[in-house]
């Protein structure tokens, strides 16, 4: 089965269209190669797929018929994606939240207290006598 197809099949894309564009901009890689939407996928290889900043490695256990429910696929790939990758997404999106939109004009006096209460601990730490003598 194209690697394309298989992607939609188990449910990592929505479409087949989205799989392709997104194997053909080198975001899915078959056993640590890049690959074009047409290479075959077989059982035991192993892919990375980057999708949404995650790299998802997954190994393929068996090739669906034709596209499955959500709940059976775990039939068809083994997910070995380490834990560390969607602690990083989550930390990624609180920095996004914390940020202020473009656009939104001047910080108030609100967000300018907190900047500076934010920047005088960080100096507290650099300047603190008993990190003086861990930095001698």
């Amino acid at each position: 089965m194209r690697i394309d197809k298989y992607l939609w099949c188990i449910r990592y894309f929505k479409t087949r269209n989205i799989a392709s564009t997104a194997v053909k901009k080198g975001q899915v890689k078959v056993n640590g190669q890049a690959v074009k939407p047409s290479r075959e996928v077989y059982p035991m290889d192993k892919l990375i797929v980057r999708k949404n900043q995650i790299d998802y490695q997954l190994t393929v256990l068996d090739i669906p018929p034709n596209r499955v429910g959500a709940k059976l696929v775990d039939i068809y790939r083994k997910d070995t994606t380490p834990q560390e990758a969607f602690a990083h997404s989550e930390l990624l999106q609180q920095s996004k939240d914390y940020y202020r939109k473009k656009g939104t004009g001047r910080p108030t006096k609100k967000d300018r207290r907190d900047i500076d209460e934010y920047l005088d601990d960080s100096d507290d730490f650099f300047t603190d006598s008993n990190n003086d003598e861990a930095f001698n």
